[in-house]
């Protein structure tokens, strides 16, 4: 089997670490750390280290032993085999990456507000982890985990999301949706690098996954009516600037309610660009819109300290 998702010596530059993502090389490389982590061979190098023979008890013994060994040797080669031909296939163009923390731990979530089945992602939380603490580890940064929100265990994709608790039945098309979300992923298949244009492009889509149409191509509020722009500004976001927009989206069914694209660079390594979503619907029972506010307010540099920023809560719009 392939080696798990993880920091690696680069084959074709062994004098960085490479993302392998599990199946494949990413793009994201870095420094390698002053610590060499020796019970991790990288991909497409198997591990040379064997244990010793027990001693010979007899000719039978020893030749089925003298098998073993062979067929673990010839296994490892065909692994080592496949690992080197993933070397730098179909690679995108590649810079350093973000910091290392703890190897990542993709799992997927319902889409919310859409019905549950729809695209979405998440990281399921493991018995060591901060319950309190959302990591990102391949942009390198935490989100802070709101109250009444949790992080969702079901994902698809490679978003990692938090999201409420419970589901309710759609007002429009038959399914299940959330009354909030908040995802965050890197930005892919553009090289742009301004924070604004990427907000401002991305919050057309961040609106129609939420309240126009899902991946099954149902409306669950019905489809949108109509929008407007409540909020939108430079913010700091774990010491670097980035730029949010903020839409009140209105639905053919239900109450509707709010969406953010907020787009930053990553603080480590290639400073890829980040884009974390928020929705929250305007309906009864849902979600302040101060939790979007604490989280942006939350967002750290993984293993960073204090350095933040935020829009604050002081500023609102009306429901």
């Amino acid at each position: 089997m392939p080696p798990p998702p993880g920091w690696y010596p680069d084959p074709s530059r062994p004098a960085v670490e490479r993302w392998w993502d599990g199946s494949a090389w990413t793009e994201h490389r870095r420094s390698p750390e002053a610590t060499v982590h020796l019970a991790q061979p990288r991909p497409g190098f198997a591990a040379t280290a064997a244990a010793p023979l027990p001693a010979r008890t007899g000719g039978g013994r020893a030749k089925a032993i003298a098998l073993c060994s062979a067929g673990a040797v010839l296994i490892a080669s065909i692994v080592t085999g496949f690992l080197v031909l993933q070397d730098d296939d179909g690679d995108p163009t590649a810079g350093p990456a973000p910091s290392e923390p703890h190897e990542p731990d993709p799992a997927t979530s319902t889409a919310s507000p859409v019905p549950s089945g729809s695209s979405g992602s998440a990281a399921s939380p493991s018995s060591t982890e901060d319950p309190d603490t959302l990591v990102d580890q391949l942009n390198g940064i935490t989100l802070p985990v709101p109250k009444g929100w949790e992080k969702a265990e079901d994902t698809v994709g490679n978003e990692l999301a938090l999201q409420t608790p419970g589901t309710y039945d759609c007002p429009g098309d038959p399914g299940r949706c959330r009354q909030g979300k908040i995802t965050s992923s890197t930005v892919t298949g553009s090289d742009e690098r301004s924070p604004q244009k990427l907000a401002e492009a991305d919050i057309v889509d961040a609106a129609d996954a939420a309240y126009e149409e899902d991946s099954l191509n149902r409306k669950p509020f019905g489809g949108i009516t109509r929008h407007r722009q409540v909020k939108a500004g430079t913010v700091a976001v774990g010491g670097r600037s980035g730029y949010f927009v903020r839409w009140r989206v209105h639905t053919a069914e239900g109450a509707g309610g709010y969406v953010q694209s907020l787009a930053f660079p990553s603080s480590t390594g290639s400073e890829a660009m980040v884009m974390v979503r928020f929705t929250v619907d305007a309906g009864r029972g849902a979600p302040p819109l101060s939790d979007i506010d604490e989280v942006v307010d939350g967002i750290r540099p993984v293993g960073g300290g204090g350095t933040g920023g935020g829009v604050g809560s002081s500023v609102e719009p009306g429901r």
